[in-house]
């Protein structure tokens, strides 16, 4: 059981405090409700830009991470097409330090023409490094345009096209900053050794006076039902053939979710799973193969993922993947095979726990999108899974007419 306590500011901002007085130190989460589900299809990539600008000043602090690093703390954040998330971690006795540097940039960035030309040329290079000039670097690029027609999910966090960096201008920024980094857009959970009263203290003095501004309200056009099998090639300089086939499946907060969660560890997760046993050693059809979920908040991809070895066509490795998922749903499992996975989820989150960061950031996550509360369940909502389940589910995801089949070839 995770305690916590729960209060929301007049500007709308959420707070979520959670005591442990374990630790000597102190995690600072603050989680904005904008992703790269929320930009103009025109404008691709402004999360993840801003994940960038909000390091690079703020209209009272000309730097951020000097002042968190002689306070003996560190700092980081990541951009999801649901999410943006900044945190920091550091001594407890220095957390004003964190709510101060947090609070100014939330009341306003700098927002000058250098600090823009810089982040924009160090997103610009990440987007060659990462997704133009490694290899299988567009894969995103390439699934998600295939699987989603219409929601927005059809382009990757890094954007559609660098172009849309490239020509991002001032007016662009100041107002995609106005729209979505508030404090009635934000959830901040601060967990470790601190007491609920005092520290609720220090949040209403740096972060009460930062206005309100305007709610931004999601409406997304939701993705079609898909009832066409579709299939793409690309080639490139890369090692070796690969495969991906993606699957619609429902939300990260879903009921379902866990079903979905277990069934993709039960095919590829450790020696032991049927993937590896399967394709990976008896045939020797890949020299990897993975199932994994996208953890989207909105209805996502289950995807499977592998590499074809020398020599082994592409019709061979198909056929055999779809022999695997057709035995899955035809035969089912026993107990004791979605027990062992659900041992390997219990041990795994139990550790997880362990990190006072990460407690503060599914606490976060959780309150986004119902109630904290549901954090403290999550492990039993896993545990709870049966075998009807997922027989159930898997019958419904591993649709072919549903599938989406990319075909990566080695040039």
């Amino acid at each position: 059981m995770i305690d916590y306590k729960k209060y929301t500011l007049d500007n709308g901002l959420r707070v979520i405090i959670h005591q442990d007085k374990s630790t000597p130190m102190v995690a600072v989460n603050t989680l904005y409700d904008v992703g790269a589900r929320d930009e103009d299809p025109n404008r691709t990539g402004f999360a993840h830009l801003f994940e960038h600008l909000m390091f690079g000043g703020s209209i009272n602090i000309p730097e951020f991470d000097t002042p968190l690093q002689m306070a003996g703390g560190t700092s980081n954040a990541f951009t999801s097409n649901d999410i943006t998330n900044y945190y920091d971690t550091l001594p407890a006795n220095n957390l004003d330090t964190a709510l101060w540097l947090e609070s100014d940039r939330m009341l306003s960035l700098a927002f000058t023409d250098k600090s823009l030309e810089v982040q924009r040329s160090v997103v610009i290079e990440e987007f060659k490094q990462r997704y133009i000039n490694q290899p299988y670097g567009n894969v995103w690029h390439l699934i998600r345009k295939m699987a989603f027609k219409e929601h927005p999910y059809k382009w990757p966090t890094i954007g559609k096209d660098i172009s849309h960096i490239e020509e991002a201008v001032m007016e662009d920024v100041r107002a995609f900053f106005h729209k979505h980094y508030g404090p009635q857009n934000a959830i901040l959970c601060i967990a470790g050794n601190v007491s609920y009263e005092s520290t609720l203290e220090k949040v209403k003095q740096w972060y009460g006076d930062i206005p309100e501004r305007t709610r931004y309200v999601r409406n997304l056009v939701d993705e079609p039902k898909q009832t066409d099998y579709r299939e793409t090639e690309f080639s490139a300089d890369v090692p070796a053939n690969a495969l991906h086939m993606a699957f619609k499946m429902c939300g990260r907060y879903d009921e379902d979710y866990p079903v979905y969660d277990l069934i993709t560890d039960i095919l590829s997760r450790g020696k032991g799973s049927r993937f590896e046993k399967s394709l990976v050693r008896e045939q020797q059809l890949f020299s990897d193969v993975s199932c994994y979920v996208t953890g989207a908040y909105d209805a996502g991809l289950l995807v499977v993922s592998g590499k074809l070895k020398d020599k082994v066509s592409y019709e061979a490795a198909e056929l055999a993947v779809w022999n695997e998922l057709k035995d899955f749903i035809s035969n089912g499992i026993d107990d004791q095979e979605l027990q062992k996975v659900k041992n390997k989820y219990e041990s795994a989150k139990l550790y997880s726990d362990t990190n006072v960061l990460n407690r503060a950031m599914n606490l976060s996550f959780f309150e986004l999108n119902g109630s904290a509360s549901d954090y403290t369940h999550e492990l039993s909502r896993y545990l709870n899974v049966n075998t009807e389940q997922i027989s159930q589910i898997s019958k419904r995801v591993f649709d072919k007419k549903a599938c989406s089949l990319l075909r990566y070839k080695k040039a």
